[in-house]
C-alpha cells in the first residue's frame, strides 16, 4: 500500500497546474485555495465526469493506488469513498477496507457541488475543510471553480501544508480538466511550478509527523 501522506507532499511539488492555481489566504489555523480551468465541455457533461472521480483523480493520491476504486454519490449525506481491495493472503482470504475522503453537503446539479472533509493527510487531523466546486457555463464549454477552505488544528506549518494541498488539489482538477478536453484559446497561463530541492522541508515535516504517530 501506498504512503498517501508522503506521496501527497512530493507529487504537490510537481504537479502540473490547471488554468489558474493559488493560496488565497493563510492564517494562524487555516488556509485558503483557488483553481480554476475551463473546459470544452457543456456542464452537463463536466457534471458528469465531475461525479466519476475514478474516471480522472489521479491514482497517487489514493489509498487503495487505484482511482478507479473511488465513488462519489452528488447528494447530500452522499459520499466520496474509495474501496480499498484486501491484500493478497497464502490462505487465499482477504478482507477489503475503505476510505471516506468527504461527505457532500450540497449539490446542484450542472452548477455547485460542496463537500466537506480532509483531504490527504488532513484525515489525520481534527483540521476539516470544506471544498466547493462551482461550473458555470462559457462560450464553447464550462469554468470549473474549485475553492478549499481548512480550519481547525493541524500538526503543520500552516504556509507548507497549503502550498502542498494547492498542489494536489491543481493536479485533480487538470486531471479533470484533460479529461473534458482543455478549451482552447485559455487566456491565463498556468502558475509556475516549484522545483522540489528548493523545499524540501514539506516531506521532512510529514514524515516527521508520521514517526511520532
Amino acid at each position: 500500500m501506498r504512503r498517501p501522506a508522503t506521496v501527497f507532499a512530493l507529487a504537490a511539488m510537481v504537479a502540473a497546474a490547471p488554468l489558474s492555481a493559488k493560496v488565497a489566504d493563510t492564517s494562524a489555523n487555516g488556509f485558503v485555495t483557488q483553481n480554476v480551468a475551463e473546459v470544452a465541455a457543456t456542464p452537463l457533461e463536466t457534471w458528469l465526469a465531475l461525479i466519476k472521480p475514478g474516471d480522472w483523480w489521479n491514482d497517487a493520491h489514493t489509498w487503495s493506488g487505484d482511482a478507479a476504486n473511488m465513488t462519489l454519490t452528488p447528494q447530500a449525506g452522499g459520499c466520496f469513498c474509495e474501496r480499498v481491495p484486501g491484500e493478497d493472503r497464502e490462505d487465499g482470504f482477504s478482507l477489503d477496507g475503505s476510505a471516506g475522503h468527504m461527505s457532500v453537503i450540497q449539490a446542484y446539479p450542472l452548477k455547485n457541488l460542496r463537500m466537506r472533509g480532509g483531504l490527504g493527510p488532513l484525515q489525520g487531523e481534527p483540521a476539516t475543510g470544506v471544498l466547493t466546486v462551482t461550473l458555470e457555463e462559457i462560450n464553447g464549454g464550462t469554468r470549473i471553480r474549485w475553492e478549499y477552505v481548512v480550519g481547525g488544528y493541524m500538526r503543520y506549518d500552516v504556509e507548507t501544508i497549503a502550498k502542498a494541498v494547492d498542489g494536489v488539489m491543481s493536479q485533480q482538477l487538470a486531471g479533470l480538466r484533460d479529461h473534458l478536453g482543455a478549451l482552447e484559446g485559455e487566456a491565463s497561463e498556468p502558475e509556475p511550478v516549484e522545483d522540489p530541492e528548493e523545499e524540501p522541508s514539506i516531506e521532512t515535516q510529514i514524515d516527521a509527523l508520521q514517526g511520532a504517530e
